[in-house]
């Protein structure tokens, strides 16, 4: 088989042309034909070797986490799938640490010893291959009817992870969550910003998107398309755009730019959630305003939170979102997917990327 892989010794990336084909071995694994693959930050940072760990014992990490497969067989054991079946597989492994209680309950992400795997990413290969084994319980079932846009799932996660633990933190408040209207400031117009803004307009929050391309751009109209209102940073200042928004309930950042995360979380309002979810790189110092940020903490209960991943809950609530968006905006879903890629020239959109999101087509 064939498999895009990088090579953290020499540095390099390339495709490996005899990558040996999985074999079913376990009553409860499933072997999947893998369809397509999205190519996200992540997959760049790889590449350009600021982290990315093979699996021991080999010089190569096989890229891709953002897996669509096709079921081809099927373990004794297994019940929910058959062949034909289509799946999106999981990304994160729990450790093997008996004391880490996320891990031994299946979260693994929220694992509490960092000795996790991950596919494609910490020492376990990825997705970006022909054929691969994976066991039942990391699967997740997707109907045939978003199957052109099924690699949008795992992407989708992030946001469906930061919803489920925003109305648990929110629950602190001393009334109904949803019983007021909600603004939520979007940072960043990239796919996971704009999926975002997506499961935020679906579940009747007031969205604005925060990014640095001026108007017209493609992602403008994607969010213009979904009933939300894009500014530029070009165009308003960080002051501008809160003035504009109103009391903002909630901030989704998606850039992994911590200078703009900290300024925009001075103009969070009261009772707001701040919501990270971008990993920055490593830069110099940066200045930012800790007075006024730690005082509105305080005064305004606000609440910052970080989160990574994705459990089963959000993996299920992103296929029925995907659903739900592909009904309202099928053109706007559509118009994410910017560029197709064959595995021959995949280092192109993870070395070069264009446009919103590029994949990685295996098979059809």
């Amino acid at each position: 088989m064939k498999a895009a892989a990088v090579f953290p010794g020499t540095k390099t990336l390339g495709v490996v042309k005899d990558f040996a084909e999985p074999k079913l071995t376990s009553p409860t694994g499933v072997k999947l034909r893998i369809l397509s693959v999205g190519v996200c930050g992540t997959d760049r940072e790889i590449a350009s070797f600021v982290y990315g760990t093979p699996p021991d014992g080999s010089d190569y990490l096989v890229l891709g986490h953002e897996a669509f497969a096709e079921v081809v067989e099927v373990g004794a054991a297994v019940t929910d799938f058959r062949p034909g079946d289509l799946a999106i597989p999981m990304v994160r492994r729990p450790c093997a640490a008996p004391g880490c209680v996320a891990c031994r309950a299946e979260r693994p992400d929220f694992c509490m010893t960092g000795e996790y795997t991950e596919r494609g990413i910490m020492k376990m290969h990825g997705f970006m291959t022909d054929l691969v084994v994976e066991e039942a319980r990391y699967l997740n079932a997707v109907p045939a009817a978003i199957r052109d846009v099924g690699v949008l799932v795992e992407p989708l996660t992030i946001a469906e992870k930061a919803l489920l633990e925003a109305v648990k933190v929110q629950s602190r408040l001393p009334w109904e969550f949803s019983a007021y209207p909600h603004r939520a400031v979007v940072l960043g117009a990239g796919p996971v910003g704009l999926l975002g803004a997506m499961a935020l307009v679906n579940h009747g929050y007031a969205v604005t998107v925060y990014s640095l391309e001026r108007e017209p751009n493609a992602s403008a109209e994607i969010v213009k398309a979904i009933g939300g209102k894009y500014i530029s940073s070009q165009d308003r200042t960080v002051e501008q755009m809160a003035a504009e928004v109103g009391a903002i309930d909630l901030v989704y950042e998606a850039t992994g730019a911590s200078k703009l995360a900290f300024d925009v979380l001075r103009v969070l309002g009261p009772n707001g959630l701040y919501v990270l979810t971008g990993v920055p790189g490593r830069h110099g110092p940066t200045e930012f305003d800790t007075d006024t940020i730690m005082r509105n903490l305080v005064l305004h209960n606000q609440c910052v939170m970080g989160t990574v991943n994705a459990g089963k809950d959000a993996f299920e609530h992103a296929i029925a979102d995907l659903q739900a968006f592909d009904a309202k905006w099928p053109a706007a879903v559509r118009a994410l997917i910017t560029g197709r890629f064959g595995i021959d020239d995949f280092a192109t959109p993870v070395l070069h990327p264009k446009g919103i999101k590029n994949i990685i087509e295996i098979a059809h």
